[in-house]
């Protein structure tokens, strides 16, 4: 009668998981939007190859407005930057590009592929074996009729956000100078929730030289202490892309299988453990942040004596713009930290009882 008991209670435990497993796999898909298309699959060389030779990109540096990534790409790359901890990785994209997209010029990764490159906790070096592999890879892709090109790099920010620092900046701007069209893409995988919004940026650099007209305020986002001052010096050499996600109908079954291995590694890890090291640089950052913004504040209180109201005002606007960036920063920290805990507490209640 025992031995019945687990008979029975085997299977159930089955189709809950298969079940669990299936809705965490839609409510990816329903976070991060992807779409169900089946006609950008088809690949058209000679249009291809007659928009290389027009370039048309050379003539607007802001000709591309849009990026499409499959959602199998975008799995992968996910993957591979969360197998790297805390050391940055690196990887190409497999697309094309289609001048006639509804959101404008537009940029197609169908595929993308890890390098086996040396990383460390600020850059990623590729050396020869990597190049090797690019080309050996892009040109056994075609024999298998994987037509599509090169068409850019991807590469992870572990816990600093999606945006390009000034090695990065470099990479780009010789890759569009020799390689074009190419994109660049960050990901963040420590920010990236365990079943929500992926933390993905596309951008392409400006040419030498250029002056980008000023833009409107673009959305905050928490930069490290010791990454501002890269941060600023380069965000005017570059410009984002908007991101958007699609499947097919045919790529199902692939998917779901590396859905499965990315959903295991979800449920087996938690972020409270995984970002530790995270959470804790986070706070010690608001500190010093805290006490960079108390220092200036009594700096402007002292000046503001000698150099009259008006300036003590101006001063003060600035420093309450800095706090106020400060609240935005330690309410996210929190967010996060939250959010761990009820991702821990629900997987406990799920399979503890």
């Amino acid at each position: 009668q025992q031995r019945w008991g687990r008979q029975t209670r085997q299977p159930k435990m089955a189709a809950a998981s298969s079940n669990a497993t299936v809705n965490a796999q839609k409510q990816w898909e329903l976070e991060n939007n992807v779409e169900q298309v089946d006609s950008i699959y088809q690949y058209d060389g000679p249009a291809q190859q007659r928009w290389g030779q027009e370039k048309p990109w050379t003539q607007d540096p802001r000709w591309f407005k849009h990026v499409r990534i499959s959602a199998l790409a975008l799995i992968k790359m996910v993957m591979h930057a969360r197998s790297g901890g805390q050391l940055e990785i690196m990887g190409l994209l497999q697309g094309k590009i289609d001048p006639n997209d509804p959101k404008g010029p537009a940029f197609i990764v169908m595929d993308a592929f890890a390098l086996p490159v040396e990383g460390t906790e600020t850059r990623v070096n590729a050396q020869a074996d990597a190049y090797e592999y690019m080309v050996e890879y892009n040109s056994t892709s075609k024999e298998v009729g994987r037509m599509e090109n090169v068409v850019g790099w991807y590469h992870s920010h572990p816990g600093y956000g999606c945006w390009m620092s000034g090695i990065d900046c470099s990479t780009q701007m010789l890759n569009q100078q020799y390689q074009e069209p190419w994109l660049a893409i960050v990901i963040d995988p420590v920010r990236t929730c365990s079943t929500g919004k992926v933390e993905i940026g596309a951008f392409r650099t400006y040419p030498q030289g250029y002056k980008p007209p000023e833009d409107g305020p673009s959305e905050y986002q928490f930069i490290p202490l010791n990454k501002i001052e890269d941060f600023g010096v380069h965000q005017n050499q570059y410009y984002q892309l908007e991101v958007s996600f699609f499947k097919s109908a045919t790529d199902s079954q692939l998917l779901s299988l590396l859905w499965n291995k990315y959903w295991i590694n979800t449920l087996s890890s938690s972020t409270l453990v995984t970002n530790a090291e995270y959470m804790a640089s986070q706070v010690r950052d608001l500190a010093d942040k805290l006490e960079m913004a108390e220092g200036q504040l009594v700096h402007t209180n002292k000046a503001g004596l000698y150099l009259g109201q008006g300036s003590s005002k101006a001063s003060g606007k600035a420093e309450e713009s800095q706090l106020s960036k400060i609240c935005r920063d330690s309410s996210k920290v929190t967010k996060d930290h939250v959010q761990g805990l009820m991702s821990q507490i629900i997987k406990n209640t799920a399979f503890n009882g």
